[in-house]
């Protein structure tokens, strides 16, 4: 029989209550975030170390504000040259990947974590995660949600406000809710 993380990691239904061991990975995880969220902002080189221990691989050089939050941090992976303005929510039950080159507006939310449609299910406590990937050379303006399962391509830019239900091709720009190509670049 499968572990309920046994289970996520498939992408299958799991009840995140039911496993201990998931539930001490996300406390610990947002005991990392509170501390890193209270290092001084003027401790450049502290705060990138602190980064390198809550997210699972990072480039060397990369910049997160405060406030940042993540469920686990290790299905976290960031390239070279990463920038998330404050604010930003990564729900990462699921792998998240991001390219070099990507720049994050404020208050943005990435979430692999999504829930049954019935109601019955989802009463239970069950929830699924959907890896998301970022390509390389991305701008995400600020307020964007990145929904559970989406690509976004090399050279895109996805303009403020916008949420991302479906992939986006690269070298476009995106914007709107649902967030659509408004533009091949």
């Amino acid at each position: 029989m499968m572990t309920e993380k046994e289970k996520r990691d498939k992408g299958e239904l799991y009840n995140l209550a039911n496993d201990k061991e998931m539930a001490l990975e996300v406390r610990k995880c947002k005991l990392l975030c509170y501390e890193y969220n209270h290092i001084s902002p003027d401790k450049i080189e502290e705060r990138k170390e602190f980064l390198k221990k809550i997210l699972g691989s990072t480039g060397e050089n990369l910049q997160v504000e405060s406030n940042f939050y993540c469920d686990y941090g290790y299905n976290t992976h960031v390239g070279e040259n990463f920038y998330v303005n404050h604010n930003c929510v990564i729900l990462d039950v699921a792998k998240v990947e991001f390219g070099d080159n990507v720049f994050i507006g404020p208050n943005c939310g990435f979430y692999t974590a999504g829930h049954p449609l019935d109601v019955e299910t989802r009463n239970q406590g069950l929830e699924f995660g959907k890896p998301i990937k970022v390509g390389n050379n991305v701008w995400i303006g600020g307020n964007v949600v990145v929904l559970p399962g989406i690509t976004i391509g090399d050279n895109v830019t996805i303009g403020a406000g916008s949420v991302v239900t479906k992939d986006i091709p690269s070298n476009t720009v995106a914007h709107g809710n649902p967030c659509r190509v408004i533009k091949q670049i």
